[in-house]
């Protein structure tokens, strides 16, 4: 029987596989018969409005099977896939590119230790050898719920859904609140700052050299940009991989909650000049960041609670004075009673106490409480952190 403390949630492996050059092309034949039947599927579908999945595989199974040749469970799997894409719009035909992925489940796919999994094909079963990581290897003694086979620049992956154990989360003593912003990607109540520049120079250098490029319309420099294209995606997903980290950690181990900014109309609020600024504004994931946060907290089993920011970074800690004019760039001086600090400090701080005030925030929760004193006055904050 399992724990009753401890919740599952989905976590996805990704898992290389190192098939051999007739493997490699019988999978590419596999993946490419199977979303052409996934195309023929939803012509069916949209012709005859049918979204029920036994309805559908009742009016086409055998002809599927038939004209593309896919095994039993392939075809139920492709008209799965095609019914729950039609779900989700059935004002619009679903289309299928011919290097979709194939969702494999605990029938077609079975794993033969770590380093070779079986997988249904074409051409019958395949034994095919994997990369596994060590971080994969930690995690695929889960359960596998099922398993995406997938296409990459020519290599194919498995992106492997396991359950995740999610411990239920503690009782935080406080908590450790967090200001998002362009300027600084993040900065926390106590004081620790990313800045952005650590993504906006290689990002200034990405554009630069994508618009060289460009300029050229060569076959050369196509080839470079198709090489290249994903690689800041990839740096900045990687950027907020660490910093979720950090701050999950931090909190976990001086048993505080982690309070969010809801992130609602975040890209509206925030103000910026000039293009170049627009760039980095529109460029920069504000939510992956958030999502990363929240992910690696429920893991961790630490608590999280979101916190409306309007006026955060304009509200004085001390007096719960609010202005515009308390603040100015990056700086922060209340009109009021005379305290300063770093806005973006200032900011996270008032997060932090929203949640310590009204941990269970709703979405309708404004800051009116700040205009009243908030209690003891904190220690200055200082300009320089």
């Amino acid at each position: 029987m399992e724990n009753p403390q401890i919740l599952n949630m989905k976590q996805t492996l990704m898992v290389k596989l190192a098939p051999d050059e007739d493997q490699h092309k019988i999978l590419l034949e596999t993946m490419e018969r199977f979303n052409e039947a996934c195309n023929s599927i939803a012509e069916t579908a949209f012709k005859n409005r049918v979204a029920n999945k036994y309805a559908l595989q009742k009016l086409i199974y055998r002809q599927i099977r038939e004209k593309y040749g896919l095994s039993a469970q392939l075809t139920i799997r492709a008209i799965s896939k095609v019914v729950e894409a039609y779900k989700r719009d059935k004002g619009v035909k679903p289309s299928f590119e011919l290097h979709g992925a194939i969702v494999y489940d605990q029938r077609i796919l079975s794993w033969k230790g770590l380093d070779r999994v079986s997988i249904l094909s074409l051409r019958g079963r395949l034994i095919v050898p994997t990369t596994v990581g060590p971080y994969q290897e930690a995690r695929l003694d889960r359960k596998v719920r099922q398993a995406d086979l997938i296409l990459r620049k020519g290599a194919f992956y498995l992106a492997v859904v396991v359950d995740a154990p999610e411990p239920t989360p503690y009782q935080a003593e406080d908590w450790l609140g967090i200001d998002l912003g362009v300027r600084n990607i993040a900065v926390d109540s106590d004081g620790e700052t990313w800045t952005s520049g650590q993504l906006n120079g290689p990002r200034s250098r990405h554009n630069k050299l994508r618009a060289r490029l460009q300029a050229k319309d060569t076959k050369p420099a196509k080839r470079l940009l198709k090489k290249r294209s994903g690689k800041e995606a990839r740096f900045a997903r990687n950027v907020n991989h660490v910093i979720s980290k950090r701050l999950v950690a931090k909190a976990k181990d001086t048993l505080r909650g982690i309070a969010l900014e809801d992130l609602k109309g975040i890209r509206q609020r925030v103000s910026v000049k000039g293009s170049r600024q627009r760039r980095v504004h529109s460029s920069w994931s504000f939510h992956q960041l958030r999502a990363f946060v929240e992910y690696k907290a429920r893991l961790a089993g630490v608590p999280t609670v979101l916190v409306d920011p309007r006026n955060t970074s304009r509200t004085c800690p001390s007096c719960g004075h609010m202005d515009r004019a308390n603040r100015f760039g990056e700086l922060f001086h209340c009109q009021r009673c005379g305290y300063a600090g770093a806005a973006d400090h200032i900011a996270a701080e008032n997060i932090r106490r929203a949640a310590v005030n009204r941990p269970y925030v709703s979405e309708d929760f404004s800051l009116s409480h700040f205009h009243s004193p908030l209690g003891a006055s904190p220690q200055p904050l200082g300009v320089g952190s």
